[in-house]
């Protein structure tokens, strides 16, 4: 699927012609778009078809305590970005369903040390399996200097956009 170039009126200098290379500069960010829809469609495709139907955010959670036993729900939410109640909600559900075990801390009872179950931890690897397997099909046909290339080129561009104006 080739991406749709959309010309704005930023492309577009005061005579009306197209500036050079702004449609080029568009396609690019709208080719990261469209390629990071189209394999969070895939990886959302397994999740659900998967034996155990997990959500993307019950699959984050899972790989996030799979790197991280024992983190608390709190560190959970400042890592994901997600607000306390929604975390608090995913935790319980994985939980209820026997793939996350929570401990009180033994410092401060307040907070809840948590930490994959052993069936979390299949599903977690599972899903892992499944990621790896779409990020090959992703870069099938590509030599190891590609691919390096590739992420190079990546890195520029999230670093440029980190740098801002």
């Amino acid at each position: 699927m080739s991406p749709i170039i959309h010309e704005s009126n930023d492309n577009v200098n005061h005579s009306g012609a197209a500036r050079p290379g702004a449609a080029r500069q568009d396609a690019v960010l709208e080719l990261i778009h469209s390629i990071m829809h189209q394999y969070r469609s895939q990886q959302f495709q397994a999740l659900r078809d998967g034996q155990h139907e997990l959500t993307h955010m019950e699959a984050k959670v899972l790989a996030f305590f799979g790197h991280h036993p024992g983190a608390t729900q709190s560190e959970l939410a400042r890592h994901s970005g997600r607000d306390k109640a929604q975390v608090a909600r995913l935790i319980t559900g994985l939980r209820e369903r026997g793939l996350l075990h929570g401990e009180a801390d033994a410092a401060d009872r307040r907070n809840t040390r948590l930490s994959l179950t052993d069936a979390g931890r299949a599903i977690q690897q599972a899903a892992q399996a499944e990621a790896g397997k779409l990020n090959a099909q992703a870069v099938r046909g590509m030599n190891g200097e590609q691919q390096e290339m590739l992420l190079g080129l990546l890195l520029q561009v999230k670093d440029n956009l980190n740098r801002g104006g």
